[in-house]
């Protein structure tokens, strides 16, 4: 440990959220966050109502489900410099995590205990007295209060979004090609650049943009350094063929080699619907490593037929890739993935379901806490979920609605407005956002702890960007109530295949299954013939949400949990939340492509700790 400006740090490769017995406080300046549950500062008098006698001691205990049942007490009141004691007698790793941090982002305090096991905090003395939120960060549901008393301390701070939003540079090319290569980049505002492995030596890499219906084939070189292994690229949410697809363990990209991607963007001989997707690493064993180093670009298709809507576009429209990552003193990023070669995941503290990499900070196209001048018209934003595990439950700090008019796999048929969109990993929404009025004023983008359910895998809690207004706009934008229907599809009256995400144990340890089976890349795990229609359901048996991902069809989203689905989930998709016990039932015609596809959770330990199966489209 290291005093460094009055914070107490932890050296080496900082938290993966798992790793049991380890402790990180971090203080100097809480930060109100517009869209979060801020620390509240007490005067003293308060501070006394509050807690009528100081404790120097408290306790929290997680009890066996604690998912479910949360915090024991939920609310617990210490004194400046006093110790609280976490008792986890869950089976899984828990947290305790301030919701509001410092400027740099960091949690105000932040303690992880592993399964059955105990672990202390010490309140700092310099903290200010007064009440702070905290909440479990694997499981952001689990939500708490601690109420510090005593005298003086530190007078939180805001948080400051010190880097302009870097957009990155755009490829509309029919023939493109892409370098994977260590580069350096970036990512925090002051200090050293972080060294990443990058599509064109940018994080995220290229946004590559093509017109619908158009062929286009993107080259990548592997460029990395010779340990890095060979590569495969996958582009979410495309129909296209198996071997262009990004399979796990064939086709891949060896050190110094290169391999070029044939994407039709034509479905049944026709344009695909324009969409928001990207590309990244979908190396088998490798995907969770692969991504957090950094592979990951964005894939806009565009249909002249939008254009008619009258939506937001050119400067108006803005991708936003948000992700998260932990880095070292030196802005470097951590390494919290396990070695020991195959299958050593499968017991000990970072066993499923305690794999889940959770990063620090959230990152916005790259960077830490960044700004974008916007002027006071309407924007469209373009929201991607980029993470290897964290949900984001996107709001704004001034209440104004994000206007959603797709999935980012194609249009909804009708605009939804909403006070706030959660994104799991690998889903994306596309909003409009309207800042008319705003001039002069400063609108910060957030995201807030999901309120929906009481069970599963919440969603984090921070301040992610600003929007600072300025400027006028002589714009004609507009959302209209009706965009583009959805293809027809004549759905089967009966359900064809189930699949069912599961935690399953054996001599050698546990794994995260579908249908009771770890992946195996030699392995059909079911057949389906071209040109059919198909029912499936996607149901979770875990105590823990999963977001569950479809490659190569046009998928339609028939109900959840029996009951239509909400208005945000009638367009097409490829990506389904799916919390404790639920089940979604999908559907899809499969076309032009025969071989084999994926079926994975996107929390992507999962899916490199076995949520992953195949299946083969013959015929």
């Amino acid at each position: 440990m290291a005093w460094t400006g009055g914070r107490l740090l932890a050296r080496g490769w900082g938290r993966r959220v798992g790793v049991a017995a380890v402790i990180a406080v971090a203080f100097g300046g809480a930060a109100h966050l517009p869209g979060v549950v801020p620390t509240t500062p007490l005067p003293e008098a308060d501070a006394a109502a509050a807690a009528p006698a100081a404790a120097t001691t408290a306790t929290i205990v997680i009890k066996l489900g604690g998912i479910v049942s949360g915090y024991s007490p939920s609310s617990v009141t210490l004194e400046q410099g006093g110790v609280l004691t976490v008792v986890n007698k869950d089976s899984m790793v828990h947290t305790v995590t301030s919701v509001a941090v410092d400027s740099e982002g960091d949690p105000l305090f932040d303690v992880s205990v592993g399964p059955r096991q105990t672990n202390t905090l010490v309140i700092p003395a310099t903290l200010a007295a007064g009440k702070y939120s905290f909440y479990c960060t694997l499981h952001p549901n689990m939500r708490g209060t601690l109420v510090v008393t005593g005298e003086g301390g530190g007078v939180p701070a805001p948080p400051t979004f010190e880097q302009a939003l870097r957009i990155p540079k755009v490829l509309t090319g029919r023939h493109i090609t892409i370098p994977m290569k260590r580069a350096q980049v970036r990512v925090m505002p002051t200090g050293p650049k972080t060294w990443m492995w990058t599509y064109g030596g940018s994080f995220p890499g290229p946004t590559i943009k093509r017109p619908t219906g158009s062929l286009t084939t993107v080259t990548f070189v592997n460029d990395l350094p010779a340990k890095a292994g060979a590569m495969t690229v996958h582009q979410h949410g495309g129909h296209q063929s198996s071997a262009d697809d990004g399979q796990p363990a064939t086709y891949l990209i060896g050190h110094g080699a290169r391999r070029t991607y044939t994407y039709p963007l034509r479905e049944r001989g026709r344009p695909e619907p324009a969409a928001f997707r990207f590309y990244h690493d979908h190396r088998m064993d490798r995907t969770a490593e692969n991504n957090w180093r950094g592979l990951q670009g964005m894939f806009l298709v565009t249909d002249e037929r939008e254009k008619r809507l009258g939506l937001p576009h050119g400067a108006y429209d803005v991708p936003l890739h948000l992700t998260d990552r932990s880095f070292t003193a030196d802005n470097q990023l951590t390494d919290p993935f396990p070695g020991g070669g195959m299958h050593a995941w499968m017991t000990g503290p970072q066993a499923p379901p305690n794999d889940a990499t959770v990063g620090k900070r959230i990152l916005v196209n790259g960077q830490f806490a960044p700004y974008l001048e916007v002027k006071p018209g309407q924007y469209r934003l373009r929201l991607l979920n980029a993470s290897t595990f964290s949900a984001y439950d996107l709001t704004l700090s001034d209440g104004r609605p994000l206007t959603q008019i797709g999935t980012g796999t194609a249009l909804l048929p009708r605009s939804v407005e909403r006070d706030d969109v959660l994104l799991g990993p690998a889903q994306r929404a596309d909003v409009v956002v309207d800042f008319s009025g705003l001039e002069g004023q400063d609108v910060i983008l957030s995201t807030v702890p999901r309120t929906d359910t009481t069970e599963g895998t919440g969603s984090r809690s921070a301040a992610i960007m600003q929007f600072r207004v300025r400027g006028s706009a002589r714009q004609h934008a507009r959302v209209p109530d009706r965009l583009r229907a959805v293809p027809a599809i004549d759905v089967p009256q009966k359900v064809d295949k189930v699949w069912t995400f599961g935690l399953t144990k054996d001599s050698h340890g546990s794994f995260w299954s579908i249908d009771g089976r770890m992946f195996d890349p030699d392995r059909v795990d079911y057949r389906v013939r071209r040109g059919t229609t198909q029912l499936w359901r996607l149901r979770n048996t875990t105590t823990m949400t999963h977001y569950v991902h479809l490659h190569e069809e046009q998928w339609h989203t028939v109900s959840r949990n029996g009951k239509r689905p909400p208005p945000w989930e009638r367009g097409l998709e490829d990506t389904w939340r799916l919390d404790p016990g639920e089940y979604v039932d999908v559907a899809a015609t499969f076309t032009d492509h025969p071989g084999r596809f994926m079926v994975h959770c996107h929390m992507l330990d999962h899916e490199d700790h076995g949520m992953m199966a195949q299946f083969e489209v013959v015929g």
